[in-house]
């Protein structure tokens, strides 16, 4: 059984699935996806990415340079899809469990 991923990561490896993205790219689609709950800073997202590098979850796609400056883009890895699709159905599974018990514990609708 794994380690849960931490919410920003979750979120950072969420908005790569469907292009890569340049770090303000990933910072607008986490809060668009994340519906505002996660609002990624440059420092912590750059961090993020140079460390989800190193674990083979991200990986860089090109460098162009836009205005004089490097902008580099990032992929998700098929390491990194293994590792989102596992936590999703970690999720999933908590999510279930928990609306189980609470639709459990509610008495349902008296018959007269």
């Amino acid at each position: 059984m794994s380690k849960a991923m931490r919410e920003p990561t979750f979120w950072i490896l969420t908005a790569l699935v469907d292009q890569p993205r340049h770090g303000y790219g990933v910072i607008q689609a986490a809060e668009l996806l994340s519906e505002g709950q996660v609002r990624l800073q440059a420092g912590t997202l750059y961090a993020a990415l140079d460390r989800l590098a190193a674990q083979g979850l991200v990986a860089i796609d090109r460098e162009e340079i836009v205005e004089g400056r490097p902008r580099r883009y990032y992929r998700l890895t098929d390491g990194g899809a293994a590792a989102l699709a596992e936590e999703t159905a970690r999720l999933a599974r908590n999510a279930s469990t928990a609306s189980r018990l609470l639709n459990a514990s509610r008495p349902g609708p008296a018959f007269a």
